[in-house]
């Protein structure tokens, strides 16, 4: 398998570089591509489509905003088809660069491109954090747990409702402490802020925090695991970190997102427009692996895996907060 990596700050050698045509591509957003987290699922996703398929990818982590379109221009007038792009902020760019690539297939993840040729990909956070939150609550024993979003968006308030909701569907009574990071792009990078947010919901009671806030949930987990407490892990399985201090991971399946990209656009399958991953559909859920399977009991599991097919079913609605703001339970 040959893996042809554009490293940051080598954007100028994408003219040199040995790739073929046809190679997909994939830039990550901030944090870069081993953040445990949002991006290393993306990289995750790219590389079992390459052992399975025996093909080459192209990617490139950004150091700054400036690179988004200049990365994605260069990708795409080199030829590397598909392009994904992985975090909603590649939003601008892509409806730009697109335009000036028509035969060029794109896709974006967690955000919306109006362009015939991008496939845009977003998650049903809020499914996958409600089953979290209830998770959160049954274990709880002070009867307060957190919450530590990453930069304060709509998006990050999605996953923060759906946990609220759930918490509270367990345990009408439960107190959920709910705090950003930051209102830029470094909020999804600062481990120690995340850590200092953890400490101080400890210092209120809280014994369960779970974190969407990418590469600065490193420092929440850590935070968790050094205060004796429970931490819950977000997109990737993060259950390894610290196990026995992680009670679970919500899933987020960016890998898989990008594995379908990779593969259909390889295969001159790719369809564009509007797709979106939900617990039907198997782009959220929770994670249970030998590291944490002592500390969740047999009757959570029975409670998050019967709401789990009530979603699935539509028997239960989970707020949208990126549809209505007003979110019930907050």
């Amino acid at each position: 398998m040959k893996l042809t990596h554009i490293i940051a700050g080598a954007v100028a050698a994408f003219g040199a570089a040995t790739a073929a045509l046809a190679d997909p591509a994939i830039i990550y957003d901030l944090g870069g591509k081993f953040d445990k987290s949002f991006n290393e699922a993306a990289f995750n996703g790219a590389t079992k489509w390459a052992e399975e398929t025996g093909g080459s990818f192209d990617d490139f982590e950004m150091q700054n905003e400036a690179q988004r379109e200049q990365a994605l221009r260069r990708f795409a007038a080199r030829g590397s088809n598909p392009i994904v792009v992985t975090g909603f902020a590649f939003g601008d760019a892509l409806a730009s660069v697109a335009a000036e690539f028509p035969d060029t297939n794109f896709a974006i993840i967690d955000m919306v491109v109006d362009q015939p040729n991008v496939r845009s990909v977003v998650f049903n956070e809020h499914e996958g954090s409600y089953l979290v939150g209830m998770m959160a609550a049954m274990a709880s024993k002070s009867g307060t747990v957190g919450f530590v979003g990453g930069m304060d968006i709509p998006l990050i308030s999605k996953f923060a409702c759906g946990y609220v909701q759930g918490a509270k569907a367990a345990n009408a009574d439960v107190n959920v402490l709910q705090n950003m990071t930051g209102s830029d792009p470094s909020a999804w990078n600062d481990p120690v802020k995340g850590g200092e947010i953890t400490k101080a919901q400890v210092d209120q009671g809280a014994d369960v925090v779970y974190h969407a806030a990418g590469g600065t949930g490193r420092g929440v987990l850590q935070a968790a695991a050094d205060a004796g407490i429970l931490g819950i892990g977000v997109d990737s399985n993060q259950n390894h970190l610290f196990p026995g201090s992680v009670l679970t991971s919500m899933l987020k399946r960016v890998d898989v997102a990008v594995y379908n990209a990779f593969t259909d656009g390889t295969s001159d399958n790719f369809e564009t427009g509007f797709n979106i991953l939900g617990l039907k559909e198997g782009g959220v859920g929770y994670a249970l692996d030998e590291n944490n399977e002592s500390l969740v009991s047999a009757e959570m599991l029975d409670a998050v895996n019967a709401a789990a097919e009530k979603i699935k079913s539509g028997e239960l609605a989970v707020h949208d907060y990126t549809s209505d703001s007003a979110c019930p339970v907050m």
